[in-house]
């Protein structure tokens, strides 16, 4: 399928890439000779993304949104008005402050903030700015091969595998209510890589990790419909 890029150099629109895995993304699509436009939320000051703006002079573009403020989602939607975007990603996550609480122990107000963050956030944002990728672009969310409901035989980190397994959830509803349509849409289980998110005893780094994550994204482009894929682009089972 030809890709709508065109003689224009293909953009990226890169939620949640201030730093760990977002920011090693966005480094790995320059390389690959994309734009990316790239968030950071309002409070954090200057990140690795601001630097990697400043390495590659109009290239690369800093928005802010926080996910789970639906007005600022509503105003980055305005600000990017009449732009195209080859691929829309969602990179942003979190994890509950204490990983072992069970879903008897944590807190109430814990539990909101873990699934709005890594379910709702992620959903308005697809709602609010799909419109900006092209049919034949691709819609992409990083989801964890714990959201995997199959695969679950050890339990564990209860509260983050819940809301990864309900954005699944609701990005099979997103992908049943545009059934027909030839936008490519991804759920990536990137697997345990080294960030602050994943901590120091992840067996993978992100410099060994992020080239396979980018090459099978890029490589599910032109290809409708959705599909739960670990980075090697391996079915990942619901």
């Amino acid at each position: 399928m030809k890709h709508s890029s065109g003689d224009r150099t293909p953009t990226i629109l890169l939620i949640g890439a201030s730093r760990g895995l977002g920011h090693a993304m966005a480094a790995e699509f320059l390389k690959k000779g994309w734009n990316v436009t790239g968030t950071t939320r309002s409070g954090e000051g200057r990140t690795q993304l601001h630097d990697l703006a400043d390495e590659n002079p109009g290239r690369v573009e800093v928005e802010t949104v926080d996910i789970c403020e639906p007005e600022q989602i509503a105003a980055l939607r305005a600000r990017l008005s009449g732009r195209v975007f080859d691929i829309l990603f969602v990179n942003a996550g979190t994890a509950n402050a204490n990983p072992d609480d069970t879903i008897a122990e944590v807190s109430t107000g814990e539990f909101i903030r873990v699934m709005v963050t890594n379910a709702l956030g992620p959903m308005r944002i697809v709602e609010a700015l799909q419109d900006l990728v092209p049919h034949d672009g691709l819609i992409g969310v990083m989801s964890s091969g714990q959201g995997s409901i199959a695969s679950n035989t050890s339990g564990g980190f209860e509260v983050y595998r819940g809301s990864k397994s309900a954005l699944n959830q609701y990005m099979r509803s997103y992908a049943a209510r545009h059934a027909g349509e030839p936008r490519a849409l991804v759920l990536m289980a990137p697997g345990w890589i080294r960030t602050a998110l994943g901590g120091p005893n992840a067996p993978f780094g992100l410099e060994e990790t992020i080239p396979d994550i980018v090459n099978t994204l890029l490589s599910k482009r032109g290809k409708p419909g959705l599909e739960y894929l670990d980075r090697k682009g391996r079915t990942v089972p619901w």
